[in-house]
């Protein structure tokens, strides 16, 4: 089935559930018209239709390999890429001073929901520059600014993230890379550095690296870990590409799905790097962007999710079997057809909405919004984790509504499936952002939470006399959180997580519904009468702590 970009959606959502007409009414966005908006998203709903998503298939048959030390790209990845370039697709949110068009991070996590439907594979790769973009803006002196943003902003070069080795996943102060000094303000970057995500492509001029690495004398963890800029080409005296760099791809990781996008193993041989950043701050560097790469994260598992329902959907509305109460045939009357049809449409909305909601926060914490800042760190890890959660479980569920066809690659539901379940794992496991919204996202108090809590409280809405009651237990729950100690948080971190979740989607429903159309209101009922009960028994086990965790020794697990 071809993909439909979803611009009406996300354009209901934007002006019905998440108010970012309080964005458009800021001084530093006041140029994002309603007009203005609506025309990027018609036209990235039109590139991602006509131009990336017939790529998708290809993308996942023919993988990009590596040859003679240079990774060749899946068939049309390069003209792909180059219409989102041209299009200004990467530079959306960048600073107009080096090209961007500076427009809201809501736009952006918008386009690229549709990006990453059409095909994920490829929308890895602006994501990674985006991150770049970013990360510099902040921290890189005025001379990298001048000379790498516009490169990055315009798309013409490719921004890459490199922060684990082959022992430092999750513990990221594990790392051994090294940085000499070299005299001159420029440093020797030594190491090995894995599960690099476009670490090299055949359509880019130049590709850069921002690389995670210790100074000599650094301290040890995390408080000793500098950022670093390493170009596969380094800049000659115009700006321009010029001689090789001492690092290389050693090889590509032969993975589950996301065929189309080469995972590099890369090595460094004293290349050459310039300090991003505070000496031994890299970690504050990149936990600059850390809202908006995990937002990110969650928006694929969205993208997968929207992709995967509307194959499902396609395959119901044609596929004869049986005897149904409508009466035509299709297995789309079949009541379970029907049931995971619905689920699978209610999830994929509140995952949206969710997803908006936070990219609105994290606009309005720009503009010097603090309370907008706190909501914006705690909605993180909930959409990183319910994205991307929502984007497995509807994309398994697809599999489900083709019945064995499902099972038969040449239908393209498996792929989804595949595609989607690293998401969960990269850019901290969907276990580490339950374990930061448990821990970290709570050291103020309970302040963040309990506005939000507050805030949906105090929403009137046709559903609110069933949603209140939730968030008062919710409230409870988080209490209950908040007076155990952290090992004892952390075994009921995930449910409490996706508790947050379920009352979450059932209020951004209730907004839906407000607006008056039919359709949304049934999609509400569905969603409140049938998902949101699942918060209880989530919040009951959020309750059970370490209880019984323990109990097993390692032989007793072994046994």
């Amino acid at each position: 089935m071809p993909y439909r970009a979803p611009v009406s959606d996300i354009s209901f959502c934007l002006e019905n559930v998440v108010g970012f007409d309080r964005v458009q009414g800021t001084e530093l966005f006041a140029e994002a018209s309603t007009d203005l908006v609506q025309a990027m998203l018609t036209e990235a709903g039109r590139i991602c239709e006509e131009v990336i998503a017939p790529l998708n298939r290809d993308g996942d048959l023919h993988p990009a390999k590596l040859e003679n030390g240079v990774v060749r790209t899946s068939p049309g990845f390069a003209e792909g890429y180059r219409a989102l370039a041209e299009a200004g697709f990467t530079g959306i949110s960048a600073d107009p001073e080096y090209g961007g068009l500076g427009l809201p991070h809501t736009v952006t996590t918008a386009v690229n929901e549709m990006i990453g439907s059409a095909c994920l594979s490829l929308q890895l790769n602006p994501l990674m520059t985006q991150g770049q973009i970013e990360a510099l803006e902040h921290h890189a002196t005025d001379e990298i600014k001048a000379l790498y943003l516009p490169k990055l902003t315009s798309g013409e070069w490719c921004g890459t993230m490199n922060l684990t080795e082959p022992q430092a996943g999750s513990d990221v102060g594990a790392l051994t890379t090294k940085a000499e000094p070299k005299g001159d303000g420029t440093y020797a970057i030594s190491g090995q550095k894995i599960y690099i995500s476009w670490g090299d492509n055949d359509f880019a001029e130049n590709i850069v690296h921002l690389v995670l690495a210790r100074l000599p004398d650094a301290p040890a963890g995390t408080k000793g870990i500098s950022l670093f800029l390493v170009p596969k080409k380094l800049p000659d005296a115009d700006g321009n590409p010029g001689v090789a760099n001492d690092l290389k791809v050693v090889s590509l990781e032969h993975k589950m799905g996301l065929h189309g996008s080469p995972t590099c193993v890369m090595q460094y041989d004293g290349a050459t790097g310039w300090l991003i950043g505070a000496e031994n701050k890299g970690m504050a560097a990149m936990f600059t962007m850390m809202n908006n790469a995990r937002l990110g994260v969650g928006v694929q598992g969205l993208s997968i999710a929207e992709a995967a329902y509307q194959h499902a959907l396609a395959y119901a509305l044609d596929r004869k079997q049986g005897r149904t109460g409508g009466g035509t045939g299709m297995i789309v009357d079949h009541a379970d057809v029907r049931r995971m049809l619905m689920e699978m449409k209610a999830e994929t909305f509140a995952a949206r909405a969710l997803c908006l909601d936070l990219a609105v926060s994290i606009d309005l914490a720009k503009t010097g919004d603090d309370q907008a800042a706190a909501r914006a760190a705690f909605l993180t890890p909930i959409a990183k984790a319910y994205g991307t959660e929502t984007g497995i479980k509807v994309a398994n569920t697809g599999i489900q509504v083709h019945g064995g066809m499902g099972f038969i690659e040449e239908t393209g539901a498996a792929q989804f499936a595949r595609d989607v379940r690293v998401t969960a794992i990269y850019e901290g496991t969907n276990g580490i952002q339950a374990m930061d919204l448990a821990g970290r996202k709570l050291m103020d108090g309970g302040d963040a939470a309990f506005a939000l809590l507050d805030e949906i409280a105090a929403t009137e809405s046709d559903f609110a006399d069933t949603i209140r009651p939730m968030v008062d237990a919710l409230r409870k729950t988080t209490e209950d959180m908040l007076a155990r100690d952290m090992a004892d948080r952390f075994g009921g971190a995930v449910p409490f997580l996706m508790a947050y979740a379920r009352v979450l989607g059932a209020h951004y429903h209730a907004k839906a519904a407000a607006s008056g159309d039919a359709t949304r209101k049934a999609l509400a009922q569905f969603f409140i009468t049938r998902l949101l009960p699942e918060a209880q028994a989530l919040m009951a086990q959020a309750r059970c702590g370490t209880d019984g965790l323990y109990d097993l020794s390692p032989d007793d697990l072994a046994a």
